[in-house]
């Protein structure tokens, strides 16, 4: 448990887990990331609530790619496609956990070579920090060999609301990478201008999604930040990424007891992952997110969850 003044993140060792994030709103203090109630109801976690998604976040089409003329085989776990890192990605995993202070923690795991179907044995190293309103995710990674690692955030923000589609959603992308029927990208990367999904000049969800149809969707950020203010609370994300998948969680339903106060409905959550590009590997003219001994990975992404009147 991270403590900070009114503000209490709990992380766990599954997954690098995000389980609770406590805010204080109107003389009290509310949950404002979706979680379930018992650590060990994640252990059949498919909305991937809270994780640290990978080793490739996001879809990889036909669950294979090529790397240096050598074929990899996935499995299909969103059949025929590949999706998080498989069923047994890296949010399944039990993470090395120790104190880095008293406001963070750090965790750890080796991942061996071909996990999941990939290759290389990876040092993988999550540090998670508290500072005021801030939560600072800093993901370090280091390979012995070439490999694909493409890692996200998965929270569902909340914000202590019912439903996320009140939420009004800031975005700096004038560009996204529409899909295909499975959620593939085409490959094409097309302006959002004169779309619904224009958050340039901020929009609500049920504004961008009047027909209720749901949203789930990679922005290509023009400058690595997002704003969302709901329910008396203001959400803002830096990153370094390029860019961000927005989830609008049609898809929730309340698999396990939730915290306190939560439903897990969908639209309960809006779901908001700072990423490379998806199936870059499989996609000509979609930066690979390549990882060798020489270039090692690196995230920073930090959140920040305040009132909104306040300074």
């Amino acid at each position: 448990m991270l403590e900070g003044g009114d503000v209490s993140v709990a992380i766990l060792n599954r997954g690098c887990i995000t389980q609770d994030w406590q805010v204080p709103l109107r003389g009290t203090r509310v949950p404002v990331v979706l979680g379930y109630a018992d650590p060990a109801d994640y252990a059949h976690n498919p909305a991937y609530l809270g994780v640290i998604a990978g080793r490739v976040a996001n879809r990889i089409s036909g669950a294979a790619f090529t790397l240096d003329g050598q074929r990899y085989d996935l499995p299909a776990n969103e059949a025929p496609n590949h999706i998080h890192g498989g069923p047994e990605g890296l949010h399944t995993r039990l993470w090395e956990m120790e104190a880095d202070g008293a406001r963070a923690v750090r965790l750890t795991l080796v991942s061996p070579h071909g996990e999941g179907g990939y290759p290389g044995r990876l040092d993988l190293t999550v540090t998670i920090r508290l500072e005021g309103d801030a939560l600072t995710y800093d993901i370090r990674a280091v390979s012995d060999r070439p490999t694909l690692l493409n890692l996200a955030q998965h929270s569902y923000y909340s914000l202590g609301a019912e439903t996320c589609r009140d939420f009004h959603v800031t975005l700096p992308a004038s560009r996204h990478t529409p899909n295909d029927a499975a959620r593939i990208p085409t490959g094409e990367i097309v302006p959002v201008t004169d779309r619904p999904f224009d958050f340039r000049n901020g929009r609500s969800i049920a504004e961008a999604d009047p027909e209720r149809q749901g949203l789930d969707m990679n922005f290509v950020l023009d400058r690595g930040q997002a704003r969302v203010t709901g329910n008396g609370l203001v959400l803002e994300i830096e990153t370094d990424q390029p860019c961000l998948q927005l989830y609008s969680g049609q898809h929730l339903n309340p698999l396990h007891p939730p915290l306190p106060g939560q439903s897990h409905a969908p639209f309960a959550g809006l779901c908001l992952e700072p990423q490379g590009y998806p199936n870059a590997v499989n996609t000509p003219g979609f930066p690979c997110p390549l990882v060798t001994p020489d270039h090692p990975y690196r995230q920073r992404t930090t959140v920040r969850i305040r009132e909104q009147d306040a300074a």
